[in-house]
């Protein structure tokens, strides 16, 4: 995601979601269940997901989704879409849940396959639904760093940009004008020993602003 300054500070500095979009299949005593895991960074998104999974099996009997938004997870929905009440929405949301998973939206789409699994078999199909393509998909972890901008003169600028892409800290521009800038991005808990690192290449001389935070 692209830096962004302002706006609430999170509550934690990583977090984990799904590496990538995928659908994966199960068969449950003649009943298919699909399942479609995205990632998403706000509920207009998730439910657009929602929306193209209904448009891509319009033969399913019931597309059930879950979703888990925010670092935190503060925000957490689900829905059974006409199943029994608590036989779908909430075991697959249940799994996320178990997961740590966030930013992270499910639809299992299920194609009736003629035999009623009752309220004990949806509740294991539609979690297993889930836990089975997270396994496929595989997970990621993303952490929060600081934006910070450094300059310095251009007598210790060569110096600097060689330290700087050499080190553990991301590089993730350089501009040359009045002075040479450097925006490093860096993890909250080691901005300190950045800037004490900074501070003895430099010489206490190098000017640092933080200018956002952003994941990775």
């Amino acid at each position: 995601m692209p830096p962004s300054a302002g706006g609430p500070i999170p509550d934690r500095d990583t977090y984990r979601t799904i590496a990538a979009a995928g659908v994966h299949e199960i068969e449950v005593r003649r009943s298919r269940f699909l399942c479609a895991l995205a990632p998403v960074d706000s509920a207009e998104a998730a439910r657009e997901v929602i929306a193209e999974r209904r448009r891509a099996e319009p033969a399913a009997r019931h597309h059930c989704h879950a979703f888990v938004l925010d670092p935190d997870g503060r925000t957490q929905r689900s829905s059974d879409d006409g199943e029994p009440a608590g036989t779908a929405g909430t075991p697959m949301l249940e799994v996320l849940r178990r997961r740590e998973l966030t930013d992270t939206v499910a639809v299992v789409s299920r194609h009736f396959g003629g035999v009623l699994l009752g309220a004990g078999g949806l509740i294991r199909a539609y979690g297993q639904a889930v836990a089975d393509a997270i396994d496929a998909v595989g997970t990621v972890e993303r952490r929060l760093l600081c934006l910070l901008r450094v300059s310095v003169d251009y007598g210790r600028a060569g110096r600097v940009e060689g330290e700087l892409h050499a080190s553990k800290y991301q590089v993730t521009g350089t501009h040359y004008d009045d002075a040479a800038r450097f925006e490093i991005g860096v993890r909250p808990d080691q901005v300190p020993g950045f800037l004490a690192w900074l501070a003895d290449l430099t010489g206490g001389s190098a000017e640092v602003a933080e200018t956002g935070r952003y994941w990775v």
